[in-house]
């Protein structure tokens, strides 16, 4: 390389991260540290990576997927979605395939859309979540406030790239950046983050933000808690009687099976979620794991929703609570496809949603205290983020993590 890059700076493009080797290691020792600055612009004065001693606290970025917020903006957000390999990889003919599948499926999405109320009630919920989260850390981690909220959707409003204009706008030099996938995927969290390192070399060269991410929580107590607790609130709709016969069906969003063989570590995570939830729930009813949300003709991660719902259904078992396992709020893979497309369309009053955890104010002291643990590591990131799919052939992987 022709200059060195700074320490602070994001580095290297992944389809798992989207961070430079150090951003893998949960603390770098202090003379790797000082040799390598002696190659870059100083940064400013830090206490460490927990705060900074600039008086401009720490910005908490929260990635999503994101959504329409209104019908028109439909077509754009499915045209994003298309052309990103990372979430649905459609080969080398991927910038031709990707904007035909947009234009061909934006009628029938418009119209769903159209359908729960205009659009999407994501960038909302992810706004709230966001503020309230910043509220609460500057009261249980004054070391590092004020801190301030953003939002960085990859396929809708506010779109990563002009939240990160927005932060350099504001002056900020510590960020983390907090993906509301719980569970790890190259297809999503490593989307975001390889976004993420494509604008800091675009907008932020001289590295003024110094990362760290907070890449994946699954099993996290508080998470796990509050979604049981929504669990056990649906299952007192039921009669005492049919309560524990309930099957409780955690649905995810699917993965392409080209995914899931190279290894990505998303089914196991989600796996991991359901059976932390279960066990909090003493393993009181029966459990499935399911998922949903597949496009296309190619193969996906199965069983599907739909068809496991439709089987039970037949087989005389329609005392069914569907749970959204992978999902913060409420969107419309939510609001659309379970609630509509197959609850309402089961028309069986024993099949139900859990409601998802949106703005609940123990999900919101979930995200808090899971801020507050990777502030105080002062860690960059976890130490999975370090270890490449088995199966993975990106070169841009096999640099990043070489």
């Amino acid at each position: 390389m022709a200059s060195r890059i700074p320490l602070q700076q994001l580095s290297r493009a992944t389809t798992t991260a989207a961070f430079p080797r150090s951003f893998f290691s949960q603390r770098l020792p202090a003379s790797v540290t000082a040799a390598r600055s002696l190659a870059t612009v100083p940064p400013p004065a830090r206490s460490s990576l927990g705060g900074t001693k600039d008086g401009k606290g720490t910005a908490i970025v929260l990635l999503n997927m994101g959504g329409p917020s209104a019908v028109a903006e439909v077509h754009d957000f499915l045209s994003r979605l298309f052309a990103d390999g990372d979430l649905i990889p459609l080969g080398p003919l991927q910038k031709y395939i990707g904007p035909l599948i947009a234009r061909r499926r934006t009628p029938k999405i418009e119209a769903q859309y159209s359908v729960i109320g205009g659009g999407s009630p994501i960038r909302r919920w992810s706004e709230l979540q966001a503020s309230e989260t910043c509220k609460l850390l500057d009261k249980i981690h004054p070391s590092t406030a004020p801190h301030k909220p953003y939002v960085a959707f990859r396929y809708a409003a506010p779109l990563t790239e002009d939240t990160f204009v927005r932060m350099k706008a504001d002056g900020v030099s510590r960020a983390v950046a907090f993906t509301q996938y719980p569970q790890y995927s190259c297809s999503t969290t490593g989307s975001s983050l390889n976004e993420l390192w494509r604008l800091s070399k675009k907008f932020d060269a001289e590295g003024q933000i110094e990362w760290s991410v907070i890449d994946r929580w699954p099993t996290h107590k508080g998470f796990v808690g509050v979604v049981a607790r929504h669990i056990e609130e649906s299952l007192k709709t039921y009669t005492e009687e049919d309560r524990e016969q309930v099957v409780l069906l955690f649905s995810a969003h699917s993965l392409p099976m080209s995914v899931v063989n190279r290894g990505d570590p998303y089914p196991a995570e989600v796996a991991a979620t359901v059976y932390a939830v279960m066990q909090h729930l003493n393993f009181k009813n029966p459990y499935r794991l399911v998922w949903q949300s597949q496009v296309g003709p190619s193969p996906w991660l199965g069983a599907q929703t739909s068809n496991t719902v439709e089987e039970y259904v037949k087989k005389g078992q329609t005392k069914l609570l569907l749970i959204p396992i992978a999902f913060t709020s409420d969107h419309i893979e939510t609001l659309h496809e379970l609630d509509l497309e197959i609850i309402a369309e089961s028309k069986q009053p024993g099949i139900k949603r859990a409601e998802s955890l949106n703005g609940d104010p123990l999900f919101i002291e979930a995200l808090a205290d899971i801020a507050k643990t990777h502030l105080e590591s002062q860690g960059r990131t976890s130490t999975q983020m370090a270890l490449r799919c088995p199966m993975c052939k990106s070169e841009k992987c096999a640099e990043q993590k070489a």
